[in-house]
């Protein structure tokens, strides 16, 4: 009986050993070959057919956005499985992305690739508050949006793959003309945190 139990606690040794040589391995192979943060800035966005009906507090548009995403690592190429977009005012969601093209892609090291994004919103109800702040922004002629992408990625060097969920953060302020139309172009650097 105590020769099993010597043979059992050898072997969860071993194992933890092996498990901890593991993680210390990939620990000080991620320190060398760690990827840097991708950046993204908005290249254009146009608004077209914004609407704003106070009485029923519904909001309807069409928002074209293109994204410009860079890998800055050195080394390590980036596999962008989803985007996931929506679009907000003040906080308050306006609508989800209708497209996103491409929808996924791969991106080598020090590159950079355009998303463009399309967000369709017909009647979506919004707060009392949220429609008075928008049909007066667009009366003031700017319009102050965010546009929110979740993004599954995954950091490629060799054979190791690496999966992140970054959180990109936009906000664009587009000049609207009296027809509800806008353009912006180009638009600033966004915020991304994992």
């Amino acid at each position: 009986m105590a020769v099993h139990g010597q043979e059992k606690s050898t072997f969860c040794g071993k194992l933890f050993t092996l498990i901890v040589t593991a993680g210390f391995l990939v620990l000080i192979y991620w320190a060398i070959f760690q990827p840097h943060h991708i950046r993204a800035t908005v290249s254009s966005a146009r608004l077209s057919n914004l609407t704003v009906t106070n009485a029923t507090a519904a909001v309807s548009y069409t928002l074209a956005v293109t994204l410009n995403l860079y890998n800055p690592s050195l080394r390590v190429n980036i596999y962008y499985d989803s985007l996931d977009t929506v679009l907000r005012f003040r906080g308050e969601l306006l609508g989800h992305a209708s497209a996103t093209s491409p929808a996924e892609f791969y991106q080598r090291r020090k590159s950079s690739g355009d998303v463009r994004v399309e967000i369709r919103g017909t009647g979506v109800g919004v707060s009392g508050d949220a429609a008075a702040g928008l049909e007066k922004e667009k009366r003031e002629g700017k319009v102050s949006l965010e546009v929110a992408v979740d993004a599954r990625v995954r950091y490629r060097f060799g054979g190791i793959k690496i999966l992140q969920k970054p959180r990109i953060r936009c906000w664009v302020v587009i000049p609207v003309k009296a027809d509800g139309g806008g353009v912006l172009n180009p638009g600033g650097r966004c915020s991304v945190k994992y």
